[in-house]
């Protein structure tokens, strides 16, 4: 059980990594055939589309702000202690 549970926790941070690296990326690179981006885009846009309409429909951020990373780091560390027993 402990390996199953630190298997997760590391998935776990290598998608935040992930998702990191997006943001950061977004505000310098802007070529979306970029391979690098293109990788990126393809391993974080199912988490962070679902994430992004829900920000939408609520009217949280806008057309300049993209605040679903943020809300994805949130919700990853909150699963990483969950998975690590603190809640």
């Amino acid at each position: 059980m402990l390996e199953l549970k630190v298997a997760i926790y590391y998935f776990l941070q290598v998608v935040m990594y992930l998702v990191f690296a997006r943001a950061m990326l977004s505000w310098f690179v802007r070529d979306p055939k970029n391979p690098l981006m293109k990788l990126l885009l393809t391993l974080t846009e199912p988490i962070l589309g679902p994430i992004r309409a829900l920000l939408i429909k609520l009217k949280i951020g806008g057309n300049m702000i993209d605040f679903s990373p943020l809300v994805a780091l949130l919700l990853i560390q909150m699963l990483s202690a969950m998975v690590l027993g603190w809640f």
